[in-house]
């Protein structure tokens, strides 16, 4: 599963291209902290077994702050937000809700799955899969497979009940760890390297332009 190291860089990158002119240090802080916080859910998994990728990893997450601040920006006569924060601070809201779906949650949907509607719905989907092109089968798409009931068994995962994401913090549940190895990954893949050294590279050099242009 993508690491906290991960999540942050890739949030980063998209603070980096899209805070604009509002970018700046607290500003790319606020992007790439909030998002590493979702998974504060590993220790909340301990504590309450099953919600690590639940608690912390569902639409609600990002659905609820986004209509608040739909309500207070465009229904409102004045912004809550812009007056206590500034007028940068609803794009600021918004780039690190878009990091917070993209580069946290739904990226973790597509390594292995998470519970997206908890716990309104307690079902975790793994998205896992592929999107190709065959000269065969055409377009051919496996993140969400369907049978004739629904929604397929290789997407649908489990409830909170009996799923268990190891991490270093909990890499048992409910059995003994002492002798078993806790790992705590940083990039598992080369593609994730990448990513990663891409996002803090990208975030560094607007950084730099920006200290230089003031």
């Amino acid at each position: 599963m993508p690491s906290t190291v991960v999540h942050v860089a890739f949030a980063g990158l998209l603070g980096a291209a899209l805070l604009d002119e509002t970018f700046d240090t607290r500003s790319i802080l606020v992007v790439m902290g909030t998002s590493a916080l979702l998974d504060l859910d590993t220790l909340i998994g301990i504590v309450v077994p099953g919600t690590h990728r639940a608690a912390l990893h569902n639409v609600w997450i990002v659905l609820v702050p986004a209509a608040v601040l739909l309500w207070d920006g465009v229904i409102r006569e004045e912004s809550l937000v812009r007056r206590r924060w500034g007028d940068a601070a609803p794009r600021v809201a918004w780039v690190t809700l878009a990091a917070l779906l993209f580069a946290h949650v739904l990226f973790d949907a597509f390594f292995n799955g998470v519970n997206l509607f908890w716990p309104l719905h307690d079902r975790f989907y793994d998205l896992s899969g592929t999107l190709l092109v065959t000269d065969q089968r055409g377009l051919v798409q496996t993140f969400v497979e369907l049978e004739s009931g629904g929604v397929a068994e290789s997407t649908v995962r489990g409830t909170t009940e009996n799923t268990h994401y190891r991490t270093g913090f909990d890499p048992t549940r409910g059995e003994p760890a002492a002798n078993v190895e806790r790992i705590f990954p940083i990039t598992a893949t080369g593609e994730r390297f990448v990513l990663t050294v891409a996002g803090f590279a990208a975030v560094c050099i607007r950084l730099l332009e920006k200290r230089h242009a003031a």
